[in-house]
């Protein structure tokens, strides 16, 4: 198991980022228009109304801000995801995030939308990538590479 480890630690990491990536840019129409196959949202309107009724304990003005913000992470933990740059923080980051999504959808519509759309599992993969100790093929793992050998040339 050991030697196929690194492995689905990889798989995870691009499954999340890929998740991550996709339902942000969506939300900036990056799939195309609304209504056309495979697109949840299309533009930032229709998202703004689906925001507003998973957050609708909150003034639509505070929701804005959130759904501004959670977009604006969800993109950036996708790309950073993908690339395996600061991927501990990243991933703790994007678990706090979808666990808050859930909580909201929970609020909203009833625990059972956020376990049906896998929302609380995919906030428990991302801390479980948090914890691993290495992440292979990423830039974490080139930037440690090229640490050691900068502290053992010094060392020299």
């Amino acid at each position: 198991m050991q030697k196929i480890s690194p492995y689905f630690q990889l798989y995870l990491r691009l499954a999340l980022g890929a998740g991550y990536l996709t339902l942000g840019l969506d939300r900036l129409g990056a799939w195309g228009a609304y209504g056309k196959p495979g697109v949840s949202w299309g533009d930032w309107k229709h998202f703004m109304i689906y925001a507003a009724d998973i957050m609708r304990f909150l003034p639509y003005s505070v929701a804005a801000i959130f759904a501004a913000t959670a977009t604006t992470c969800e993109i950036c933990f996708g790309i950073l995801l993908v690339a395996g740059k600061w991927t501990r923080v990243t991933a703790t980051g994007s678990g706090i995030l979808t666990f808050l999504f859930g909580l909201s959808m929970a609020i909203s519509h009833g625990i059972t939308d956020p376990i049906g759309y896998s929302v609380f599992t995919v906030s428990a993969a991302s801390f479980l990538l948090a914890v691993n100790e290495k992440y292979r093929w990423s830039l974490d793992e080139l930037m440690q590479k090229k640490n050691a050998v900068q502290v053992k040339s010094v060392h020299l």
